[in-house]
C-alpha cells in the first residue's frame, strides 16, 4: 500500500501545481489513512499473503472512507484540517483509478466539509513599522538581518518561503529590484523600495558576513551558524521581535504579506498590478484582500457612527 502512496506524492511533486507545502501535508495526511486502515481492518483479512496489492485498495470499500472521516471529527479537528484530509483521499483514489489500480473510485460521493474562507487578518501600518523601529534600535549583525527582512517583506509583500530562499545575486539594491523564485518555481522581478534596498546594504555591509563568518555561502538571509535561515527560523525572530515591540505575539509570517496587499489597496494600487506584486495565478486569490478591505471600511464606518 505505502509504495502506491509514495508513487502518488512523486507525481505531485513532478507537478508544477503542488506546492512542498501541499505535498508535505499530503504526506502526512495518506499516513494516518493508511494507519487508520490498518487498525481498522476486518477480522477477515483483505487478501491472501500472495494476492497483488491492487486488490488491496480495490477492497476498500466507501464505509472505510466513512469511518475514517468519523475517526477525523472524533480528534475535534478543524473543519480546515478535515477538509484537507478529505481531498488528499480524493486526490489519491483519483491517482490510483487513472492509474488502473483501482476500478471504483469509493471517495466519489463523499463530501468535504464547507469551510467558510476566514478573511486574511492584518496589521496596521503603524504596527508594521513599529515591529521595524524596534529592529532598528540594535545595529549588532542580527539586527541588521532581522531589519532587511522586514523592510523587504513590507516593501515587497513576497511569501517568507521566497525570503528565506532568496540568494545574493537576486538582490540589487543599486537598481532596486529583487528576483523571487516561487515555490512553483515561478520567476517574478519586484521593486525593492529605498529603505529595504538601503537595509539590505546595511546587512551586506556591515552585518552578514560575521553572521557566515566569511564563509562562501549563496543564501542571502542566515542564521547564526552562517547558514540559510529557515521558514521556522524567521517565525522565531518574529515571535521575539513582536513580543520586544509590545504588538501581539500571534502574529505570523504571512499576516505581514496580507498587510502589505492591504496597505498598496489603501493607496489605490488596482488589483491586476497587487495581483503581480503578490505573485498569484488567480485574481480571485488577489480579490480576497478586496474583500477585505471592504469589510474594514465598514467596520470603522459602523464604529464611527456609533461614537456619533
Amino acid at each position: 500500500m505505502q509504495q502506491d502512496v509514495d508513487a502518488f506524492l512523486s507525481r505531485l511533486s513532478e507537478s508544477s501545481r503542488s506546492s512542498p507545502n501541499t505535498i508535505a501535508a499530503y504526506k502526512n495526511d495518506l499516513g494516518q489513512f493508511v494507519e487508520y486502515l490498518s487498525r481498522s481492518r476486518p477480522s477477515t483479512p483483505l487478501g491472501s499473503l500472495d494476492a497483488p496489492e491492487t486488490e488491496v485498495w480495490s477492497d476498500i470499500s466507501s464505509t472505510r472512507i466513512a469511518g475514517f472521516v468519523v475517526s477525523l471529527r472524533e480528534k475535534s479537528y478543524a473543519q480546515t484540517t478535515v477538509a484537507r484530509k478529505i481531498a488528499a483521499v480524493k486526490s489519491f483514489f483519483h491517482y490510483l483509478m487513472s492509474q488502473g489500480i483501482v476500478q471504483r473510485d469509493p471517495t466519489e460521493n463523499l463530501d468535504s466539509p464547507r469551510v467558510e474562507k476566514a478573511l486574511p487578518r492584518s496589521l496596521s501600518q503603524a504596527e508594521v513599522l513599529e515591529l521595524i523601529a524596534y529592529s532598528e534600535r540594535r545595529d549588532d549583525p542580527d539586527s541588521l538581518r532581522d531589519t532587511a527582512m522586514l523592510r523587504v517583506l513590507w516593501s515587497t509583500g513576497m511569501r517568507v518561503s521566497e525570503l528565506v530562499s532568496l540568494s545574493v545575486t537576486d538582490v540589487d539594491t543599486t537598481a532596486g529590484y529583487v528576483r523571487v523564485v516561487s515555490q512553483r518555481k515561478r520567476e517574478r522581478v519586484v521593486p525593492l523600495d529605498r529603505e529595504a534596498a538601503a537595509a539590505v546594504e546595511d546587512y551586506l555591509t556591515g552585518g552578514r558576513s560575521a553572521l557566515t563568518r566569511h564563509r562562501e555561502e549563496p543564501a542571502l538571509f542566515v542564521n547564526h551558524r552562517g547558514e540559510r535561515l529557515t521558514r521556522q527560523g524567521f517565525w522565531l525572530i518574529l515571535k521575539g521581535l513582536a513580543r520586544g515591540a509590545g504588538l501581539p505575539t500571534e502574529i505570523t509570517p504571512q499576516m505581514l504579506r496580507h498587510s502589505f496587499a492591504m496597505y498598496q489597496l489603501e493607496r489605490q494600487t488596482d488589483l491586476r498590478s497587487l495581483q503581480g506584486l503578490l505573485g498569484h495565478r488567480s485574481l480571485a486569490t488577489t480579490q480576497v484582500y478586496a474583500q477585505a478591505a471592504a469589510a474594514q471600511a465598514h467596520s470603522s464606518s459602523a464604529a464611527s457612527e456609533t461614537r456619533s
